[in-house]
This record gives structure tokens, sequence and C-alpha cells, in this order.
């Protein structure tokens, strides 16, 4: 008989002595103990639990937990949740009857806790209004409802030739050291008084890393809508496993309650290292660079949890932005392969870029939004595809000029444009742009009005752009705000002032 009709049929018969005696009689709780056998870096091996079921949370001596991840005939293989130093062959393993849950609501936004919920900030303990499992199933389709609504990240090269909307999953992939992670703070940063709510799961980074993205998103107010869920690199294998688990379920709390909600996965480069390292430790068949051939599957489930929610469910929103790490440029590699076809589309940042000083460092040529232009506001639209067109003639030309050939007329006006849209789609970190300044930046660069515009001054003349559209007429920034199209007299309006606020630096 299991643990579960064992213990009811226990308390029943004790229930129904008090009720004939009219006495209290002191009763022993039925618990299913194991024994550790064997231990590894990270994971346990348990006999004597023949009742545990997958993925359920065991308890061992000093408050260490793990879940049950192999459930073999004679033994279990689990993995673990925290420090195991203390931890040797012969001690007891307790079932607890639940799989890994977390606390979740309004108490954890501004807090940095671990993937197990456990505060990291030194602010005390964390109030929760309730507690979600880790695992959930993704909603179903007729759940879902279209991307329809963008999700501004204030860089202009993003919000005007990649956009992203509410409800997508847009991946972010690049080499080491290449500003992945500063444009989703940068994004996270733009949602202040946008009514969105961000978590940040950091997987596996190094300490100071993580305290850097703490601290600027301190510094520019962030953490006021922001919760931070950290595993730094000298964790256990498992809490980095369960970390964007336990992010997501925290951000689907929001999103069922019909709130707008950003995730930043920090990265799942790190995620899929330590599912290999357990699967490998647990004696899984390798497959593919040794990763398990599940690798795909535990991906897809996390990912496929972003949506937007129909208006009957709340029409709240989840929109996702993984982060993965390229070697040499190779975007046809295992994992980054399995995550573009899952996701809705990519940012791709380019090493050769970022070493020329072209920041943010994107590839125009091999980023793509599968949502695009359905999740994007008009003004963008009818601006976006005469830009992308002009910049990729520029990059096509631009090899050629390189090696002195003499060009005509048309070629060179060409590259000299190109060379001011790229200046333009340049931009410093923590300096997100609001929609009427891009808008604004975007119009004069098809105008071609940054055209005899010197290009040491392209910094200067943009941003005396932008301070000037920050007066354009409240009814006139409504409606670029907005999903109407811009009328004609509306641009020649924001042309107008980009002429007046132009003049000082040579344009026409």
């Amino acid at each position: 008989m299991k643990t579960e009709s064992l213990q009811a049929t226990v308390d029943q018969a004790f229930a129904n002595i008090d009720a004939v005696r009219g006495v209290h009689v002191q009763r022993l709780d039925a618990r299913e103990i194991g024994i550790v056998t064997n231990l590894s870096t990270g994971i346990a091996r348990v006999a004597g639990l023949p009742g545990v079921c997958y993925e359920e949370v065991v308890k061992f001596p000093g408050e260490l937990f793990g879940i049950a991840f192999n459930v073999d005939e004679d033994e279990i293989g689990v993995v673990l949740l925290g420090d195991y130093w203390n931890l040797h062959a012969g001690d007891e393993v307790e079932r607890r009857g639940h799989v890994v849950d977390i606390p979740v609501g309004d108490g954890m936004i501004g807090r940095v806790v671990n993937p197990l919920g456990r505060p990291l900030d030194g602010k005390g303990p964390v109030i929760a209004e309730k507690r979600m499992p880790i695992e959930r199933p993704a909603p179903p389709i007729m759940d879902r409802a279209p991307v329809t609504v963008p999700l501004q990240s204030g860089i202009k090269v993003v919000d005007a030739l990649i956009p992203i909307g509410r409800g997508q999953r847009e991946l972010i992939l690049g080499d080491r050291q290449t500003g992945k992670t500063a444009i989703a703070v940068d994004t996270i940063l733009n949602q202040r008084g946008q009514d969105v709510l961000c978590v940040y799961c950091a997987i596996g980074q190094r300490a100071s890393a993580v305290a850097k993205v703490i601290a600027d998103l301190r510094e520019n107010g962030a953490m006021d809508y922001t919760v931070v869920v950290v595993t730094e690199g000298n964790d256990p294998p498992g809490l980095s496993y369960i970390a964007p688990y336990s992010a997501t379920s925290i951000a689907e709390y929001f999103m069922h309650a019909g709130r707008d909600v950003l995730i930043v996965y920090d990265d799942l480069t790190n995620h899929a290292r330590a599912y290999r390292e357990l699967s490998l430790l647990l004696r899984r068949p390798p497959g593919r660079e040794a990763y398990p051939g599940d690798i795909f599957y535990i991906h897809s489930r996390l990912l496929e949890r972003a949506t937007h929610l129909c208006d009957e469910l709340g029409g709240g929103s989840l929109t996702a932005l993984p982060i993965i790490e390229t070697e040499a440029q190779n975007i046809a590699a295992y994992i980054p392969t399995n995550l573009i076809s899952i996701t809705d589309g990519q940012v791709y940042l380019s090493p050769n870029l970022f070493e020329l000083g072209v920041l943010p460092a994107v590839d125009v040529g091999k980023s793509v939004s599968r949502v695009g232009g359905q999740a994007q506001r008009a003004a963008y639209r009818a601006i976006s595809g005469d830009l992308k067109l002009a910049y990729a003639q520029f990059e096509e030309l631009e090899t050629f000029a390189r090696f002195g050939t003499r060009l005509d007329e048309a070629t060179r006006k060409i590259i000299e444009h190109g060379r001011r849209v790229r200046a333009c789609l340049k931009q410093p970190a923590f300096e997100p742009v609001s929609v009427p300044g891009q808008i604004a930046v975007l119009l004069a660069l098809t105008g071609r009005l940054f055209d005899t515009v010197p290009l040491e001054r392209m910094r200067e003349a943009e941003l005396a752009l932008r301070k000037a559209a920050e007066g354009f007429p409240p009814d006139l920034v409504k409606r670029i705000s907005s999903a109407e199209e811009l009328m004609d007299n509306d641009r020649e309006a924001i042309l107008q002032v980009a002429r007046l606020a132009l003049a000082p630096f040579g344009s026409s």
C-alpha cells in the first residue's frame, strides 16, 4: 500500500477512536525514509524510497533539499539543491510529497533571491502571497492571443529593424563580450513607466558580473519593478538547472494577474551545460556534443511558457529574451540552432562590429523578428523598410570602397548615407531613447537630412534633434506612440523640426 493511502487509513482510525472515546489519542505520522548510498558532484543516490515520484522533493539533513531525477527499481538519483559538503553516505532522506515550488507575489518585486526563493539581498525574509511549482504546463493554443503590442527596448536598431512584441520570444546571441547582457539590461531600463514588470535570471554567472547588473539596475531605478533570480558559477549545478523555471513561475504569477512581464534568461548556455553535467553524472546516455537527447525539450517547455494570454484570461503577457553564447560566430552549433528554432526571432551581435566600435553590435543582416511589423507601431513601419534597404546597400558596397576603387557619384552617396545610418544606430549603454525621439531621428535619416553633417558631429547632431523632439505637440506624440498611421502633415512637421535642429551642423 502506498504511503498516502496508509497515512489516510491511520488518520481515519484514530479519528474514529477519538469520536467514540471522546479523548485525544497521541499518534505518530507515517514517514517514508531512505538512505544515501552514494555521493558525487551535485548528485546523491538514495535507496529505500519505493513510493517517490519523478521530480518530487526529498529532504536531507541540515535543510538540504533535492529533486528525484532518476527513478529506478532499486534506487533513485537525486539532484541536490544546495551545499552538500556535510552530506555523507548513510544519512537519512525523507520524502516531502510535492514538487519544487517557489514563493510568488508582489513581495518579490525589488528582491534578489535564489531559485528556491531564499533572499540574497540581506533585506529579510520574502513575503509571498502564495507558492507555485516551478514546472508548469505552457498555456494551450486556445488560451493565447496574437502578439500585436510592441515592447519598446529603447534601442533604435532593435525597435526600428528587429521589433519585439509583448508575448514574443526573441533570442539574443553572439560571442562572449559582445554586449548581449547590455541589450537585455537596456530593455529592462526602458520599461520604467511602461507598466511592465521585469524578471532578470542570472544562470551560473560570475558573482562580479551579477553584482554589476544589480548595481546598474538599482542606480537607474529599475529595481522598483524588477525581480532578480541568481545562481553563481560556484553554485551546485542543480540550482542552475532549476533557475530559469523558478524565474518563469515568478513571472507567470504576474502574467495571470493581467500584467505585462519581461523575463531575461542570462544565459541558457550555462543552463544547457548544467543539465549536461547532471545528466552525465546520472549516467544518462549522451548525444551530440555530449548533451542529453532531451536538451531541446527542456528548453522548449521553458520558452513555450512565454505568451500573450487572451482577454478572457486577463490579457497578460510574458515576453522572453533568452541569451545564448556562440563560439567563433558559429550560430549553426547545436544549442544555438535548437533555440533559434524555438524562438520567434533573434538579435545577433557581431564581434566584428564590436571591434569597430559600433555599439550595440547588432548585425542587421543576421537578425530577424518573425513577429515583425505585426507588433510594430505604424510610424516605425513607414520608415523601417527604406532604412533597412539603405543599410543593406551600404554594407554591400562598403567592402568594395575599402579597396580604393574609384566610385561614381551615386555609389559614393549611398556609402556616405550608409555611414550616417550606422552612426545614428550607435547608442551608449543605459541611454534608452523615447519613441518620439527615435521617430524623429529615423525620419531625418530616411529624408537624408543627416547626409551633410560631418561624421565626427553625428552624435552631437542626433542629441540636438532628440532634444528638439521633446517639444513635439501632445497630439503629435499621441499619434506617434499609437497604432495610427502618420499623416503627411505629421511627417512634414517632424521633418521641419529636424531641419531647424540640424541647421547648425551643416544640414540643408
